[in-house]
C-alpha cells in the first residue's frame, strides 16, 4: 500500500457512511471502514479519534465559518440575527454539498443512542462557539448564551427538515423559515 493516499479522510468518511447505512453504526468496526476505504488503521486514527468522530467530521470547519460571519455582521445587529447569519453562511458553504449523505446520516444518528448522545455534546459545543462569537461583539454573557442556544435549536430543527427525503429547500432557506416560525411562536419581532 502506498504511504500517501489522496483524500484519505474523504474516503474513510464515505466508506464509514456506507457501512453505517448497510449494517448500523454499532456493528461497524474501524477495521471494516479501513478495509472498504483501502487504507489502514493508522491512517484512520490519524484523521479520526474514533468511529463516532467520522459522523461529525467537519464541524470544526463549519464552526469557524459561523464565527467569522457572526463577527462580520454590522454593528447593532440583533444577537440572534447575527448568530443565524453565521449558521446560514455555514449552511451554504459547508453543508449543502453534503445533502445526500446528510439524509442517510440523519437515519444513522436516529438509530443510535450513542450517536444521539454525541450529537448533544456537539450541539453544546456549537452553542458555546456561537456565544463566544457574540461576546466578541460585546453581547453580554447571559444574552449571548441564550442567543447561542436558540440559534442552535433553530439550526437543528431546520437541519432535520432539510435532511428529509423529498425536501426541495436549501438548508439556508429552512434556517430562515425556522427563525420566522420561532419569532411567530414567541411573539418576537419579524426580521427585516
Amino acid at each position: 500500500m502506498a504511504r500517501w493516499e489522496p483524500d484519505a479522510s474523504g474516503r474513510l468518511r464515505e466508506a464509514a457512511l456506507a457501512l453505517f447505512v448497510e449494517q448500523g453504526f454499532e456493528k461497524t468496526t474501524v477495521a471494516q471502514i479501513t478495509e472498504r476505504a483501502g487504507l489502514n488503521r493508522r491512517t484512520f486514527f490519524h484523521h479520526f479519534a474514533d468511529k463516532r468522530e467520522v459522523v461529525f467530521a467537519g464541524q470544526a470547519d463549519s464552526e469557524e465559518l459561523i464565527t467569522i460571519e457572526i463577527r462580520n455582521q454590522p454593528p447593532g445587529t440583533d444577537p440572534l440575527d447575527a448568530a443565524v447569519a453565521g449558521l446560514v453562511q455555514a449552511a451554504g458553504l459547508a453543508y449543502e454539498q453534503f445533502r445526500e449523505g446528510a439524509v442517510a446520516l440523519g437515519r444513522v444518528i436516529a438509530a443510535s443512542p450513542e450517536l444521539q448522545e454525541r450529537e448533544l455534546v456537539k450541539r453544546a459545543g456549537l452553542a458555546a462557539t456561537i456565544a463566544a462569537a457574540l461576546r466578541d461583539r460585546r453581547v453580554p454573557g447571559p444574552a449571548a448564551e441564550v442567543a447561542g442556544w436558540t440559534a442552535v435549536a433553530i439550526f437543528f430543527v431546520a437541519r432535520n427538515r432539510w435532511n428529509q427525503p423529498g425536501n426541495e429547500h436549501t438548508l439556508g432557506e429552512l434556517i430562515a423559515a425556522t427563525l420566522e416560525d420561532f419569532r411567530h411562536a414567541t411573539g418576537g419581532p419579524a426580521a427585516l
